[in-house]
């Protein structure tokens, strides 16, 4: 089986990794999503499967960007969709717990119809649409709040990296405690969407986290607890901290139907044990 790896950032980075010799990854010089003609080496490469992590994910520049934003999260998904549909191969695309409003209150289910609050969102529901209605045979992967070994790609690390910073430098930490998401292990996502594959599931679409759910400052307490780190932290509220984009309050995504298909997320405190203990910080 030949895999097509899009983008090789925190997520695509795990995913060359689990997929081993079967992995074809495609940087941003390999293939540019946003020209069809750049698409086309996916016809030379023949792979059985297309997973495509490439995104404009800087939530608060996509505001100013919408033009960009949807170029690579929308029509970048409508190219690769193109390609897949004409060569046969299985479509995967990376979505986000943001194409919803976090008005729930609780996690959100695959049957749970988006409503995105910002041009971000917008974009990437804009690119699960191409994919659903182009690809005969796709999934749509919605991961959420990502932490990897490789970092993401532009944003310099991820939370956990920071917030690790942060504090060795001695620095006062607030970090807000109204804003609940699911974390997610990159190097857990990829094994998930490598099962996804090989258990052959039904197409559509799957929310891939770890187990669980949690504030950002709960998050942060945790990788301060478990790395051992004496840290000056102090809970906040989104309001003292206006962004741009809008977040949703609560973007938890429930992994029920990834249980009920027999593929198994650890909770997300194990998974940052296991991330902290990759990283050399235990």
């Amino acid at each position: 089986m030949k895999v097509a790896v899009i983008g090789v950032g925190q997520l695509g980075s795990d995913l060359v990794k689990v997929f081993g010799d079967d992995a074809v990854p495609l940087t941003h010089r390999d293939i540019e999503v946003t020209d069809f003609t750049s698409c086309e080496i996916l016809r030379e490469i023949k792979p059985d499967v297309v997973i495509n992590t490439a995104a404009y994910h800087k939530t608060d520049e996509c505001e100013d960007n919408p033009e960009k934003s949807f170029s690579v999260n929308a029509i970048g998904a409508r190219n690769v969709a193109l390609i897949c549909k004409d060569i046969g191969a299985v479509n995967i695309f990376v979505s986000t717990d943001y194409v919803f409003d976090g008005n729930k209150g609780q996690p959100y289910s695959e049957d749970d119809v988006p409503n995105p609050i910002n041009v971000y969102g917008v974009s990437k529901y804009a690119g699960e649409i191409f994919t659903r209605y182009i690809s005969d045979k796709h999934y749509i992967v919605r991961v959420s709040s990502l932490f990897g070994a490789a970092g993401a790609s532009g944003k310099g690390g991820n939370f956990v990296e920071t917030m690790i910073k942060k504090a060795k430098a001695g620095e006062e930490i607030n970090v807000v405690e109204d804003i609940t998401m699911s974390p997610t292990y990159t190097k857990d996502a990829a094994f998930a969407i490598k099962q996804i594959i090989e258990k052959k599931l039904p197409y559509g679409i799957y929310h891939v986290t770890n187990d669980g759910y949690c504030t950002w400052y709960e998050f942060a307490k945790a990788i301060f607890e478990l790395a051992g780190i004496s840290a000056k932290l102090n809970p906040t509220t989104s309001d003292k901290y206006p962004t741009k984009a809008k977040r949703p309050k609560n973007s938890s995504l429930s992994i029920e139907k990834l249980k009920s298909c027999g593929v198994e997320m650890r909770h997300w405190k194990d998974a940052l044990k296991a991330y902290l203990e990759e990283k050399g910080h235990i």
